[in-house]
């Protein structure tokens, strides 16, 4: 076979073995529309992974062009209909040709360190696809009519791992809900700024990287994601997080350094992790300043609230049954917070305190820690940042009579 010209029939059947004659092995081969293909693209050899796939014929099952320096591929892969794992990696790819939608047993799809602008279309068709990988390129957006579902359209339903990291990802469309199936999303060094809630409606996955984002906050019904095992969000720009993160049962790594993480939610105690890396963090430190206490001035919408409250808590049946006709106050009332002294609820004022963990180093290993204290959930070992001694929770306070009363180790919070 020579480089640049068309072979003839005979170079063909030598190379793939064959003989001349009625009884032929592989007779698809033959079809005109593969001839410019097995000539090569602009008349060069075409790649030999490649034509031995296609010598393998609907029995290959994978296929590697890895850094072969192609810009297109080359026409012939839907020939390969039992594909199955496909790696283009390290190329300089920007589109995929459209017969790959043919390959409808390929379960893992490798386009990693390419120069994709967004996730190719053609990728919806693949009804068995379970592993999509498209780091390393230059996807700016995720199109919601790839997650449509319609006649011989799947929307990548099947999709268990999803890898964008190392593009210009700026937002995630609502859409991304209907990949139901998703275990691990890893999305870090993009330039997203937040996660829209219908995010958290994939209750399945296990695995969440943002790191190296610009997400200044978290969405509440992050909570619900009760399978949730694996939280990496090191260095964004996280000011607070939600309380919602503590209904995370299954929670047992959680990374939050290089945030501008204050303080931990009230009710961590309720988490089992196993890691905790909160390092690079202005975090609370303990130390005692004197300040002028002012009185308790509440608004009336703030007294109103507090009453229903009490009431509420008494078991008021006539109130409760009046509240539930006002969808209005049913909304205002829901955005209800407890005193970590007395119990008693509030609405919008209160006073911001802490409560400082006391973590000691344990003598097994220099990242492993243990915590002795009742409110906290460390009462095992568990692996955290070396230089952390001491780890403030959020309490909140309903008034400066609570504050007078506080535990000993209930701090206010000093605003320079």
């Amino acid at each position: 076979m020579t480089t640049g010209c068309l072979p003839n029939e005979a170079s063909l059947w030598r190379f793939y073995g064959g003989k001349r004659g009625p009884c032929l092995r592989r007779p698809f081969l033959w079809r005109r529309s593969l001839l410019p293909f097995l000539a090569g693209e602009r008349g060069n050899m075409p790649e030999w992974p490649l034509l031995r796939a296609l010598r393998g014929g609907p029995g290959t099952r994978s296929l590697s062009l890895d850094a072969r320096r192609l810009r297109d591929l080359p026409c012939g892969l839907g020939y390969i209909k039992g594909l199955e794992s496909l790696s283009l990696r390290d190329n300089r790819l920007h589109r995929l040709p459209r017969d790959i939608q043919a390959l409808t047993r390929l379960t893992v799809i490798n386009l990693g360190n390419n120069v994709f602008e967004e996730v190719p279309e053609q990728l919806k068709y693949l009804q068995s696809l379970k592993k999509l990988y498209l780091f390393g390129n230059q996807v700016a957006k995720i199109s919601p009519e790839i997650f449509e579902v319609h006649f011989f359209v799947d929307g990548l339903q099947n999709l268990v791992l999803l890898n964008l990291n190392n593009n210009q990802l700026s937002f995630l469309p609502p859409e991304i809900r209907r990949l139901e199936n998703l275990e691990c999303v890893s999305l870090d060094n993009n330039q997203l700024k937040c996660i829209p809630k219908e995010f958290c409606c994939l209750q399945k996955l296990h695995e969440l990287h943002l790191s190296h984002n610009s997400i200044i906050a978290l969405p509440e019904e992050i909570g619900n994601l009760t399978k949730l095992k694996v939280l990496i969000l090191s260095r964004n720009q996280i000011q607070e997080l939600p309380d919602g993160l503590c209904k995370l049962k299954s929670l047992q790594v959680l990374d939050v350094a290089g945030n501008n993480i204050q303080a931990f939610p009230k009710a961590m105690d309720e988490l089992e992790l196993k890691e905790l890396y909160c390092e690079d963090n202005p975090l609370l430190e303990k130390r005692p300043v004197y300040a002028i206490q002012e009185e308790d001035i509440l608004t009336l919408k703030e007294i109103t609230a507090r009453f229903i409250f009490t009431h509420l808590k008494n078991n008021n049946l006539s109130l409760d049954r009046a509240i539930k006709q006002n969808s209005k106050v049913q909304y205002i009332l829901s955005g209800q917070r407890d005193c970590a002294h007395c119990g008693c609820g509030f609405l919008n004022m209160w006073l911001e305190c802490v409560q400082f963990v006391a973590v000691k180093q344990s003598a097994m290993c220099c990242n492993v820690y243990k915590v002795n204290f009742f409110l906290f959930f460390f009462e095992k070992q568990m692996k955290t940042s070396r230089n952390v001694r001491l780890l403030p929770i959020r309490a909140l306070l309903c008034s400066y009579k609570c504050f007078n009363r506080r535990d000993r180790d209930v701090f206010g919070i000093a605003v320079p």
